[in-house]
């Protein structure tokens, strides 16, 4: 399964299907029709949030599921796969790949980071583990505990990484990551454009995970309105 899925995504899309609580497209359903329509335009891959949209999204595509459950938990900044409760919870899908926060940030439960990932690979030897990373350093962690890759996905949204887009400065953090680390990389994080993506993948990353700019219908629009807005 391992090297079939890193295969099957080299050099090809990912889209994120999710949709939060207070979004209005908030439903397993519609998630389905998304990772559908994502599967028709050529997607290799869906990264998706939740036990109920995983099993409905893989019961409606044949393609490999990036599973996640985002979950907060009071006193800790880490929420996207936080413990080994939500990988047990995940795993009842069977996805190919789960992600989870790789932050330094202090995770909630019994588990240090890496003494979660032991814990996974003794009970999922075959799962295949992405760590979603803000900085530099923490990709390099990743790698040295063994994580499948390392994605792009939380630089930016962490206290540290406040303000930076992966986009800044001819996306100079992707750059930083791949020279940092020998694990594939996947470029995540406010891709918003075909062209961008298509940079990256020049770059050298991996794959590509595209999520608002194809599956937020409320940010697409968002664009559209304030680009209008400058001329009127």
């Amino acid at each position: 399964m391992k090297p079939s899925m890193m295969l099957q995504i080299q050099g090809k899309l990912i889209v994120s299907c999710q949709a939060l609580e207070n979004e209005p497209l908030h439903s397993a359903f519609i998630m389905s029709r998304m990772a559908l329509a994502a599967a028709q335009g050529g997607a290799a891959a869906i990264r998706a949030n939740s036990l109920i949209d995983v099993q409905t999204i893989m019961d409606t595509v044949d393609l490999p599921v990036i599973a996640i459950i985002k979950r907060d938990y009071p006193g800790s900044d880490v929420y996207i796969t936080a413990t080994l409760k939500e990988v047990d919870e995940l795993m009842a899908a069977k996805p190919a790949m789960i992600a989870m926060d790789a932050t330094g940030h202090e995770r909630p439960g019994a588990h240090d980071l890496q003494s979660l990932v032991v814990a996974i690979r003794q009970k999922y030897p075959d799962l295949l583990l992405m760590a979603d990373i803000a900085t530099v350093e923490e990709a390099q962690t990743a790698a040295e505990l063994g994580f499948d890759c390392v994605g792009t996905t939380l630089h930016g949204y962490t206290s540290e990484t406040k303000g930076q887009i992966l986009a800044h400065n001819n996306c100079q953090f992707l750059r930083d990551v791949l020279a940092a680390v020998d694990v594939p990389v996947i470029a995540e994080g406010n891709v918003e454009t075909p062209e961008m993506a298509a940079h990256c993948l020049t770059l050298g990353a991996h794959a590509v995970v595209v999520g608002g700019a194809i599956t937020r219908p409320q940010q697409i629009t968002r664009r559209f309105v304030n680009a209008i807005a400058t001329v009127s």
